[in-house]
């Protein structure tokens, strides 16, 4: 299992992704508000985040995924996507599956991923 400062930082990258998909530009306060977080909480991850180079921050405050950040957030997402619709699919109730689909995909092996991925393809 990974550590929890691991599933907080893909947690991030994952919500920097979805947001650069609605809106023009990406702030700190943007990724607060979504995730219902403290400013001073995100500003601290978004300087984490920046060290081990996940993401770019320019002097505006406007957040970019690096390519190893994006590749990470991408991940996160596609993992995301695919466990909520299964959960959702064997009907647990959309709200549940989202929530529960968001702790499996810190969790879940890349094997297991990759098999419950490729089952899902054979049924479609």
């Amino acid at each position: 299992m990974r550590e929890k400062s691991n599933e907080s930082a893909e947690n991030y990258l994952e919500t920097i992704l979805i947001l650069s998909k609605k809106l023009p530009v990406v702030r700190s306060v943007d990724v607060a508000n979504e995730l219902d977080f403290k400013k001073s909480s995100v500003s601290i991850a978004m300087k984490n985040l920046r060290e081990k180079n996940h993401i770019t921050m320019t002097s505006a405050g406007y957040i970019y995924l690096t390519d190893t950040g994006r590749e990470i957030a991408e991940m996160i997402f596609e993992r995301h996507q695919l466990l909520s619709l299964g959960l959702t699919a064997l009907g647990v109730p959309a709200e549940i599956a989202d929530r529960d689909a968001c702790k499996i995909e810190h969790v879940i092996s890349k094997e297991s991923f990759d098999a419950i991925k490729r089952h899902m393809n054979k049924i479609k």
